[in-house]
């Protein structure tokens, strides 16, 4: 039986929005290939090296996912999942919470401020604060020693808002 790979939400959401393709991609198809997931066109996927072609790529990886009955047509879904994804993968990698709320606050400029992920970008520039200085101003009471559970506690309401949603 193939096994979930996870990494594939965030391969959706950049195909979905037209991403430029790099090394994640790669690690991506090495990954599907490890878990039991068969296609030549995976196989090259897997086997591409620098530098990369960005047509050639993306062609390739239209008959990846044709062939692995992907669908990313739905950029909202594709999103979605996505949050969802970086949500339940780092919830517990207090170490990894800067990183992926700047990916959230990446998305809130993509989606032009969307006010779903004001949220997630107030705490990226409040732990950046912290990170740098012992005052910050985008979060009421936090502070060098609960930013941490601060933001694990908001990705747990982000991620019972999902599970309300399904």
């Amino acid at each position: 039986m193939k096994s979930p790979v996870l990494l594939t939400y965030k391969i959706l959401k950049e195909k979905a929005f037209n991403s430029d393709l790099d090394e994640s991609w790669i690690e991506w198809a090495i990954e599907m290939i490890d878990a039991g997931y068969e296609s030549i066109n995976l196989y090259e996927l897997a086997g591409t090296t620098k530098p990369y072609n960005q047509f050639q790529l993306k062609d390739l990886t239209d008959k990846v996912f044709k062939d692995l009955n992907l669908d990313y047509s739905d950029k909202t879904t594709a999103l979605k999942n996505y949050v969802y994804f970086l949500l339940i993968s780092n919830i517990d990698k207090p170490e990894k919470y800067h990183e992926v709320l700047g990916e959230f606050r990446n998305i809130y400029y993509e989606l032009n401020t969307d006010a779903k992920f004001q949220d997630l970008a107030l705490l990226y520039w409040a732990k950046d604060d912290l990170l740098h200085s012992d005052f910050q101003h985008y979060w009421n009471g936090a502070n060098r020693t609960n930013i941490d559970q601060i933001i694990r506690d908001q990705f747990e309401l982000y991620i019972e808002k999902f599970a309300e949603k399904k």
